[in-house]
């Protein structure tokens, strides 16, 4: 990949009204936090073979209202862990628009240019200068600031932000974690049943042991009654 104020890359076009569950889908948002899996989920519902052939420095183009929907920010970090180069769009939502700039994803809007740009071509983007360069030719948009080219230099806002305070030795990033086995249920039904039972039994017997076979007296046998002499 060239560096981060000029890109070039191969364009990946889409149509009107991109939104964030098509981008990285719904439900992965809780359950998937590993930027390296992440990257494999992006734009799956809309273009499956996207993760497996994008290059980085690669350029999605879009049209009007990129990245509306749902807020979520992992729309956007699902394409910097791919190594987008940019988002070229005929305008984007605001929400998408932010939370690229903080993911450290350059994105330009180019309404008058949308068209002109072909699924395939290679397109080259210089940041700094604010031109944008494809096969139907040269065109200009406002220069990012330096502030913002930092950002995407830096690969986003909170390394940004800890270069500029001079903390990036100080509590790196930890990697995700793997989720902790539940611990299985402890058995306290048996022992609580046991225990309840000792207690019914009567005092003086012994607990765990049978309890006696209760002894019945024999019934007394009738007398033979004697015979008279004759």
């Amino acid at each position: 990949m060239s560096e981060p104020r000029t890109i070039q890359g191969k364009v990946w076009k889409y149509g009107d009204n991109i939104n964030t569950d098509v981008i990285f889908p719904g439900k992965y948002t809780y359950t998937v936090t590993d930027p390296q899996e992440m990257a494999a989920h992006a734009l799956e519902d809309l273009d499956p073979g996207f993760a497996q052939k994008v290059r980085p420095g690669d350029v999605i183009v879009g049209g009007s209202n990129f990245g509306c929907g749902s807020s979520r920010e992992q729309a956007a970090f699902c394409l910097t862990a791919n190594k987008v180069g940019a988002v070229v769009a005929a305008s984007f939502s605001r929400i998408f628009f932010r939370n690229a700039i903080n993911a450290g994803l350059p994105t330009i809007e180019l309404p008058d240019v949308i068209a002109a740009i072909e699924p395939g071509e290679r397109v080259t983007i210089d940041l700094g200068a604010g031109t944008f360069k494809c096969k139907a030719g040269e065109y200009k948009f406002p220069a990012l600031p330096p502030e913002v080219i930092g950002i995407v230099e830096a690969g986003g806002l909170v390394p940004y932000t800890r270069r500029r305070l001079g903390t990036e030795h100080l509590f790196p990033p930890e990697a995700p974690k793997a989720a902790a086995p539940k611990a299985a249920p402890k058995a306290v039904g048996k022992a609580r049943a046991s225990k309840a039972a000792a207690k019914a039994k009567p005092r003086g017997q012994a607990a765990g042991k049978p309890k006696p076979a209760s002894r019945t007296k024999p019934k007394p046998r009738p007398k033979a009654k004697a015979k008279r002499r004759t």
